[in-house]
């Protein structure tokens, strides 16, 4: 089922929360919504639910105005970040609540939870209460219980976001592989940049209640459109002055240079237009090295490098390297 975000606009007091944002989610894509505290993605996601009134624009579902339908004309489902399971329900009684409460008959309703079950992997479980699960096998129930109705779209607001970081790692891939089965357009809030990136088919960038930017994990990663998306997505080395080190950068005086921990070269012994710099520490996570390089203007810049390549310098505090930028963004200057 595809949505349609029109120049929604929400405001909470002085508080502009959402700022005529408008983006279409295809039918059974992935989608995140990525941004820090405050950028406008929960309650963006609410008005799509409908659980709150924007104040301006539409939302269109399947090319049908449904701005001011109720959350079940819109056959959505919605997923908090705590659960909010039925304590005195067991596993099998959370997931039919939807059922029951629709009179399905009892075959439909065993049925059906049995297959969810089964997808969220918990068959054995079915007779357990919510307390009596990991936080990881809870929400997994939150999700079946919202999938038993079968919603056309599914909502998650920070999904995993009560976790521990091994859990949400493991939930991840569970997410992802789950909505390969069952194609349910999908939407989730994050404000975990690598969640946004190992799942989601396409990203929308938030911040301060506007989109930055939307496109797939890797066209964000590799082509942010402003200096707020190249500065929270990954690691970001910024450069000023960057002609004083780096004289063949075509770049005006007020602007920055931006580039990546492995868009670096870096070099032994002196080579032409190359910068030099001192190591000021170095060390290994395995098949990668780090190193973080001080500019003869003390400015910092961190290198990351294949494991063969970080053996082979030798790198070590004090010691005197040479680097150029290989992939660079420039933006201006915030004055």
């Amino acid at each position: 089922m595809s949505i349609l975000v029109q120049d929604i606009t929400k405001q909470f007091g002085d508080f502009l929360a959402v700022d005529r944002v408008s983006l279409t989610v295809e039918s059974g894509s992935l989608v995140a919504l990525l941004g820090p505290s405050g950028s406008g993605k929960s309650t963006l996601l609410r008005i799509m639910a409908g659980l709150e009134k924007s104040d301006h624009g539409q939302i269109w579902i399947e090319n049908e105005d449904a701005t001011y339908r109720s959350v079940q004309e819109r056959q959505i489902g919605f997923v908090f970040q705590h659960y909010a399971l039925f304590k005195h329900l067991t596993v099998r009684n959370n997931i039919a609540f939807g059922l029951n409460i629709r009179k399905a008959s009892k075959s439909l309703v065993k049925q059906k939870v049995d297959e969810l079950l089964d997808l969220i992997q918990l068959r054995g479980l079915g007779d357990r209460y919510p307390s009596q699960l990991s936080g990881g096998q809870r929400q997994r129930v939150a999700l079946a219980r919202s999938l038993a109705a079968q919603p056309k779209t599914l909502l998650l607001d920070e999904p995993f976001g009560a976790l521990d970081a091994k859990v949400r790692k493991e939930l991840r891939t569970w997410l992802r592989q789950l909505h390969e089965q069952v194609h349910v357009t999908t939407i989730f809030v994050t404000h975990d940049q690598e969640e946004a990136m190992e799942v989601a088919d396409r990203v929308v960038i938030m911040n301060n209640g506007r989109v930055e930017q939307i496109g797939t994990p890797a066209e964000i990663y590799d082509n942010p459109t402003s200096e707020f998306v190249m500065r929270f997505i990954g690691e970001t080395n910024v450069i000023s002055g960057a002609r004083r080190h780096f004289p063949d950068l075509e770049i005006a005086d007020h602007h920055q240079v931006f580039l990546r921990p492995h868009d670096l070269a870096i070099r032994a012994e002196p080579e032409e237009t190359f910068a030099p710099a001192t190591v000021s520490y170095a060390f290994n996570l395995g098949r990668e090295g780090h190193a973080e390089l001080l500019l003869q203007d003390n400015q910092k810049i961190v290198v990351k490098l294949d494991r063969d390549r970080f053996d082979s310098l030798s790198l070590y505090p004090q010691k005197e390297v040479y680097v150029k930028p290989l992939k660079t963004k420039i933006f201006a200057e915030v004055a």
